[in-house]
């Protein structure tokens, strides 16, 4: 009996030992090749000794970040452990990841956009809708075009697999609103939420993922060929148009499983199959491609990608208007380093495009700068997407302020303007004094 027992002890102690091992070898070596995480993930770079840094500690903290993210098979034991969440638990690991009925996968502000718990109020959208007339105006005296796109969102296509512990009352929205004074404003724009609901039972083939963020592959390529055919019928003009013989149909892929990708679990999920068309763009020298400025959220990916540039001449992506693509495939290129008023001159038409949760920053500072520039306003303070953020994250701070929320009211009623006004007026201004510090 003893005898059994050490050996068990023995057992026990070398399975401990490879455990510890095995790691280290498999860090060391990669002797098995393993899929890498996918979604944001950061790698940390190796930490350079020096005796400064060990002295306060700094080189500790950073080896022991860099040995925590980077022991061998961690993205293994990563996807065993999210596996594990989303089987039995119902649980996503994965950043603002929920799992709706029938396990179609969300992101959070998704649901929040669809039920007006995000509106950043009539006042401000006013305001912002009428500085984009304004340019719209200025931009038609150039002969340049302005189009305003609504991209499709996941909450409005698929309201009916939110969880019950999200559904709430829905309240005003930034998509109607948006939507409401552009009808009423005369600005050009496409409304592609719209058409994706109503052509949801229609489409032959799905306009929508189970388990992707973006509109399908398929719906991708119904738009694409729709702003360029908006953009002809609006410039007059012949362009190179796409189209696509044969389709092909399997399981989802690229952007149609992104959340599920980023979610790193063990096994695919099973779905309805997706569309995959072969598209193809007319080559025809006697056709007009325009040049072409999009600013827009990620939902212009996947047109960029495959190549709607071929419709266009000196075509742009500014990406939340900060990285500039194609140029930051050769070297980041960001808005900040190129001068505004040069790239508004070599641009035919200028597109901004945004989904339902990404309305409330809408152009990303685009809007004001390019507003402030045609007015001849003041150019210290360069507005982009983390100036919109700080403006919103300020606004939504001081309205769980009470106090502060009190102030807001009076100073509205003495300077006789709305309290969501004045909401924005006192944000804007305190942010624009962090920039000057």
């Amino acid at each position: 009996m003893r005898n059994l027992f050490v050996k068990i002890h023995r057992t026990l102690l070398i399975l401990i030992i490879l455990l510890l091992i095995i790691p280290f070898i498999q860090s060391k070596f990669n002797l098995i090749k393993l899929a890498s995480l996918k979604g944001a993930i950061t790698q940390p770079e190796k930490t350079h000794f020096s005796i400064n840094d060990w002295f306060s500690s700094v080189y500790q903290e950073q080896e022991e970040k860099y040995l925590n993210e980077t022991f061998g098979f961690r993205s293994l034991f990563i996807r065993i452990n999210n596996q594990l969440a989303f089987s039995f638990f119902n649980k996503a690991k994965a950043n603002g990841v929920i799992i709706g009925k029938k396990n179609y996968l969300y992101e959070e502000n998704y649901i929040k956009a669809y039920y007006g718990t995000d509106f950043i109020g009539i006042d401000s959208t006013t305001h912002r809708m009428q500085r984009l007339k304004y340019i719209q105006d200025t931009l038609l005296k150039l002969n340049k075009n302005l189009i305003l796109i609504f991209a499709a969102g996941k909450g409005s296509f698929y309201p009916e697999y939110f969880p019950d512990s999200y559904k709430t009352k829905k309240g005003l929205t930034n998509y109607e609103t948006h939507v409401k004074l552009a009808q009423k404003m005369g600005i050009n724009f496409i409304d592609f939420n719209k058409y994706f609901i109503e052509h949801k039972s229609k489409s032959k083939y799905p306009l929508y993922p189970q388990y992707g963020n973006h509109w399908s592959y398929y719906g991708t390529c119904i738009v694409a060929d729709s702003i360029i055919r908006y953009i002809e019928k609006k410039r007059n003009i012949d362009m190179p148009n796409l189209y696509w013989n044969d389709v092909d149909t399997c399981q989802p892929k690229g952007t149609d499983y992104d959340v599920a990708d980023g979610m790193n679990i063990l096994f695919k999920l099973k779905s309805f199959n997706m569309a995959y068309p072969n598209i193809q763009f007319e080559f025809d020298p006697n056709k007009v491609r325009p040049s072409v400025l999009v600013i827009s959220d990620s939902f212009y990916w996947e047109m960029f990608s495959f190549g709607i540039a071929n419709a266009f001449t000196n075509s742009h992506f500014w990406f939340y208007n900060q990285q500039i693509y194609p140029d930051s495939y050769e070297t980041p290129l960001e808005t900040s380093q190129i001068n505004l008023k040069e790239e508004i001159a070599r641009h035919d038409v200028i597109i901004i495009m945004a989904t339902e949760p990404t309305l409330p920053k809408l152009g990303w500072g685009f809007i004001e700068n390019v507003y402030n520039l045609f007015k001849g306003g003041k150019k210290e303070i360069v507005f982009d997407a983390k100036f919109q953020t700080k403006i919103i994250n300020l606004r939504n701070y001081i309205k769980r302020d009470k106090k502060w929320m009190e102030s807001i009211r009076k100073k509205a009623a003495l300077k006789k303007v709305s309290v969501d006004s004045m909401l924005t007026l006192d944000a804007t201004w305190i942010i624009q004094q962090e920039h000057k510090k």
